[in-house]
Parts: C-alpha cells; sequence; structure tokens
C-alpha cells in the first residue's frame, strides 16, 4: 500500500524542518524536504494529473517560503505544522475530487 501522498508532503516539511534543525545542518533538511517533494508531485502526477500536480507542487514550495515569516508571529514548531496540514488538505481535497 503507498503512503498517501498528504502524508508524504507535510512530512516533508516537519521532517526537513525537524532534521535541518536537530543536525543543525540545514542543507540535510534541505534534502529531506526536496525529496519529498519530487516523490509527492510524481504521485500527484500519476494521480490527478500535471496541471494540478504543479499548482499542488506551488503550494508545497510556498507553504515553505510563507512558513518563515509566519514563525516569527507563531514559533517555528507552529508554523512548520500549520504549512503542513495546509498542504496535506489541499493535496487530500484535489486527489479526492480526481482532477485529471
Amino acid at each position: 500500500m503507498a503512503v498517501p501522498t498528504s502524508l508524504v508532503a507535510a512530512g516533508g516539511l516537519i521532517g526537513g524542518y525537524g532534521i535541518a534543525r536537530w543536525t543543525k545542518q540545514r542543507p540535510l533538511g534541505g534534502v529531506a524536504l526536496a525529496a519529498a517533494g519530487a516523490l509527492a508531485a510524481k504521485q500527484w502526477k500519476d494521480t490527478v494529473g500535471a496541471p494540478a500536480a504543479a499548482g499542488l507542487s506551488g503550494l508545497y514550495v510556498a507553504a515553505f517560503a510563507g512558513s518563515h515569516p509566519l514563525a516569527k508571529k507563531v514559533g517555528a514548531w507552529p508554523s512548520v505544522f500549520g504549512v503542513a496540514g495546509a498542504v496535506a488538505l489541499a493535496s487530500w481535497a484535489v486527489e479526492r475530487s480526481g482532477t485529471r
């Protein structure tokens, strides 16, 4: 059974941040973030088509970028969990609709 794409994407955002924070190696966190993003993009393309995959991939990148200024207001972990939840919810909704 495949891992749901919503979990792959959320896990990439959470895991990427966690790895960067705990290892103090930001590039290592970036590798995890990028790998999960690439896997999610492939799964989105396979399940809902290229246009929806492009939109969800853009949301994934925007969530990563947006988590930085949000963290200044609410804290790092709440920010990461918030954007990861938003990406997971969007992924679930688009995949559920079966957009192609």
